[in-house]
Parts: C-alpha cells; sequence; structure tokens
C-alpha cells in the first residue's frame, strides 16, 4: 500500500517534473530516465495508481543483457542425424555460439557434404557416416574417438504410416534406443566432468496424435518419456536432459507438404502464427537448452510451434 498523502493531487506537480503525471499512451518504464534527485519515483496511470519504483531498477533495466552465458566456445557437441533440415541448421546453430560440432547420418557422401558446408562458414565441423541403431558401429566408432562430448543432440526423425510390426518396432529403436544408447555412451565423461547437455529431439506429435503416422507418434511420446527419466537419474551428477518439440517446420523432408494447399490450409487454420516455421528458427532452442543460460532447467520439453500445442 502507498501512503495516502501520495495520493494527495498536490504532489503531481512536483512528480511531473520527472515523469508526466498523466498519459494515455501506454506505460514502459524502460524509456523513462529518472532524475537523480530521487532515490523513488512514483509512476501515475490513468486511474491514479501509484507505483513505486526504485532508481537503481530502472537503471539497470536499461543496461544491455549479458549474453556471456549463451556462449558455447571450448564446448564440443556430437548432433546425430545433423546433416540436414532441423539437425543440420541446430548443428550450425551451436557452431555459431563457440562449439565444435560433429554430426552423423547414414550416408557418407551426405555427411561430409554437410560438414563441408559448415567448415565453409568458418566452423569447426567433422562429419561421421554410422547407423545409429547399429550397436556395433556405433560402439567402434564412439570407442576410438578422442574427444569428450559435453553436448549431446539426438536427432532421429522418421515418420512411416501403416508399418508392420517388424518395421514398427525397428521405427521405435531408431526413435527411440538410439538416443538411449548415444546417452548411456556420454554419461561417464558427463559424470566425470560434472557438467553437460543432453537435449532429445521431440515433436508436437508426442502429446498429440493424428491418424495414420502411429509409430512417430509413440516414438516421439517415448523420447519425452526417456528424457524425463534421465533428467531425474542424472539431475545430481551435474548434467541436464531435455528435448525441444518441433511443429511444422519447412525442411526438405516436409516440402511435399510445404506444397500441398491442403496442408497449408490446415497451417493457416491450426497455427496461431498461420505459418511453417523455417528450419533456422529451431537453432535458438537448441543454444539456450545446451548453454548456461538454461543451468536450472532439466526434463523440460521445450516446444517451438508457433503456438500450435497452446490453443484449443
Amino acid at each position: 500500500m502507498l501512503p495516502s498523502a501520495f495520493l494527495n493531487p498536490a504532489y503531481r506537480p512536483s512528480i511531473a517534473r520527472t515523469i508526466p503525471a498523466r498519459s494515455n499512451e501506454r506505460r514502459n518504464i524502460q524509456n523513462f530516465r529518472l532524475s537523480a534527485r530521487f532515490s523513488t519515483c512514483v509512476v501515475w496511470d490513468d486511474l491514479n495508481i501509484g507505483l513505486l519504483i526504485k532508481e537503481s531498477y530502472v537503471k539497470e533495466m536499461e543496461n544491455k543483457p549479458d549474453l556471456s552465458a549463451f556462449d558455447l566456445s571450448g564446448r564440443h557437441a556430437l548432433i546425430t542425424g545433423g546433416v540436414r533440415g532441423l539437425g543440420l541448421e541446430i548443428a550450425r546453430g551451436l557452431a555459431q555460439a563457440g562449439a565444435s560440432v560433429v554430426i552423423t547420418g547414414r550416408v557418407a557422401d551426405t555427411v561430409e557434404s554437410a560438414a563441408e558446408a559448415l567448415r565453409a562458414e568458418g566452423f569447426e565441423a567433422v562429419g561421421v557416416a554410422v547407423d545409429m541403431t547399429d550397436d556395433v558401429a556405433v560402439n567402434e566408432w564412439f570407442g576410438g574417438y578422442s574427444r569428450d562430448f559435453d553436448i549431446l543432440i539426438n536427432v532421429n526423425n522418421v515418420g512411416t504410416p501403416d508399418l508392420p510390426p517388424e518395421d514398427f518396432a525397428r521405427l521405435l529403436d531408431f526413435g527411440i534406443t538410439s538416443a538411449y544408447r548415444m546417452t548411456r555412451l556420454v554419461y561417464s565423461s558427463m559424470e566425470k566432468a560434472h557438467e553437460g547437455a543432453v537435449i532429445n529431439i521431440s515433436s508436437v506429435a508426442g502429446p498429440m496424435a493424428r491418424p495414420g503416422d502411429p509409430g512417430y507418434t509413440a516414438a516421439k511420446a517415448g523420447i519425452d518419456a526417456l528424457t524425463r527419466s534421465h533428467a531425474m537419474e542424472f539431475a545430481t551428477m551435474g548434467f541436464r536432459v531435455n528435448a525441444i518439440a518441433p511443429g511444422f517446420f519447412a525442411t526438405e523432408a516436409n516440402q511435399e507438404w510445404v506444397n500441398d494447399d491442403v496442408v497449408n490450409d490446415y497451417v493457416e487454420r491450426r497455427i496461431p502464427m498461420q505459418r511453417w516455421g523455417q528450419p533456422n528458427e529451431i537453432a535458438g532452442a537448441a543454444v539456450f537448452l545446451a548453454s548456461d543460460a538454461s543451468s536450472y532447467v532439466t526434463g523440460h520439453t521445450l516446444f517451438v510451434d508457433a503456438g500450435l500445442s497452446a490453443r484449443m
């Protein structure tokens, strides 16, 4: 409560010398420059309600934010499935923030082409051709690798409708087991360093569903559950586990949908921002969750979906 004297109109002229007493414009405290004569100031809105504001607080708001917590310099990141689409943009975003990156994929030419593109932009990038569902191949490569990873991004996106049971099991292996496998492999080095970040790429299809794609929906729901479970398991060990759930992104894999009038009509009607996401719009979420800026965040799935999951 303000002292009753502050509500006396007689005080307004002296206040008005620093800040206008009344205005029909929306108040933006950051735009006000307070006189050094005042340790506090009263801002009057159109209802004559006083708001006490510490000058030091306002000055603090005027300062530029410290973004050093987002710096990934000296960090080493592994991005599985990082050769195209969202995976490649995540790798690029981490590299732009200062990390060195290793990207993996199944086809050697595709992997090397993506790594070379990153190197051409001035980033430290290595490409590795390996099948993340092949235990022997993954362990052989990982065992011979000379550096420890402190960032792991599991990008495993494959959706196929009407799967026979054996293919359904293979999709779950690719979507869930491979993320579990890679997390297990980086576990010891992250525990030893008592720091690190694991980010699993989920989807809005994790908590939601559509007909005709049960394997993808099940895999992404499983990734969300795995994220929470690993976050609880590793919370006291110094590294964090989170997930990113993308919505509709205009990636190469989705070009058929992007060019489909029916799908675009759905996007305009169903997605609050009424547009497709561009692949580079995923990078900021990954940098946040990989960096010290999210040091108190674990077990969380961050939706990057233009409001789709929030809409009734």
